[in-house]
């Protein structure tokens, strides 16, 4: 049962891959484009407006699965320092600090890291067959 349905995973981890990465672009267009309407506009050259370019940047790269493993691996360790500067000081539990998502998103970014875009993405696209 589980050989039928696990040799669907390198599809699931594109549609995953595809999902997750529009969320993630949703943030940044909150607070750069202010849409969905954000709670702040940021100034320019701050650091939230930093966070919004490598959520726009690194959000359309990895919905299409351009350079997976090395942006993943960036927004991860991204996501890592938005949890310890913005979450972690205002309290011990992810939950109430408002920083689950921020965990979540760098654990998501770190299977990425390490399993590849899936079936369909751009990466797949500039792969060199190996001669044996």
């Amino acid at each position: 049962m589980l050989d039928r349905v696990s040799k669907y995973a390198p599809e699931i981890l594109s549609i995953a891959r595809i999902v997750i990465g529009l969320l993630f672009l949703e943030h940044g267009t909150s607070k750069l484009l202010d849409f969905p309407h954000g709670p702040v506009q940021p100034t320019m050259g701050s650091l939230i407006w930093f966070q919004g370019i490598i959520e726009i940047v690194g959000g359309a790269l990895f919905t299409v699965g351009f350079l997976t493993r090395p942006v993943a691996f960036i927004l991860a360790g991204d996501m890592a320092f938005a949890y310890f500067m913005a979450h972690a000081p205002k309290g011990n539990f992810p939950m109430l600090n408002g920083g689950d998502a921020a965990i979540l998103y760098c654990f998501i970014f770190l299977v990425y890291f390490v399993s590849g875009p899936g079936r369909w993405a751009v990466d797949n696209s500039f792969q060199v067959t190996r001669r044996a």
